[in-house]
């Protein structure tokens, strides 16, 4: 095991140097897609008080800094952090817009150190039977 660690550097620093000016990244981003939320949403009178399902993702451009190059969790943006606020922020809440709720993740996620750009947009995929949802995104950019 330990061999192939080493073999495994010394494949990763042979390779050093060598990746052109132009496919060095320019960006670097943290997906959580399509998180899965049963939330009590809209303005309808048969929306309220019957949560539905909606679907969430969230984007997260991050500086170089951010962006782990070690693969040891302490040096990783916490993506964790992602779920677990959302999860918090909608616990015994209610929205009546798809808006209020992005726009209130947008300023969690805004707010983090490191954070270049971002995306996050919401869809209720079960609205209409003829599209796959209706929702709302905002975004940096």
């Amino acid at each position: 095991m330990a061999a192939t660690k080493a073999k495994l550097m010394l494949d990763h620093d042979a390779l050093d140097g060598l990746v052109p000016e132009t496919l060095r990244p320019k960006t670097r981003k943290i997906v959580l897609e399509d998180y899965q939320l049963q939330i009590d949403i809209g303005f309808h009178d048969f929306e309220i008080g019957n949560p539905q399902r909606l679907l969430l993702t969230v984007e997260v451009w991050v500086d170089e800094t951010s962006f782990s190059t070690a693969d040891a969790a302490e040096s990783a943006w916490n993506y964790d952090f992602l779920r677990t606020e959302v999860a918090t922020l909608i616990a015994g809440r209610r929205f009546n817009l798809q808006e209020t709720l992005v726009r209130e993740i947008y300023a969690q996620v805004a707010a983090r150190p490191g954070v270049t750009a971002l995306r996050v947009s919401t869809r209720k995929p079960d609205i209409y039977p003829d599209c796959a949802g209706v929702g709302v995104e905002l975004a940096s950019f």
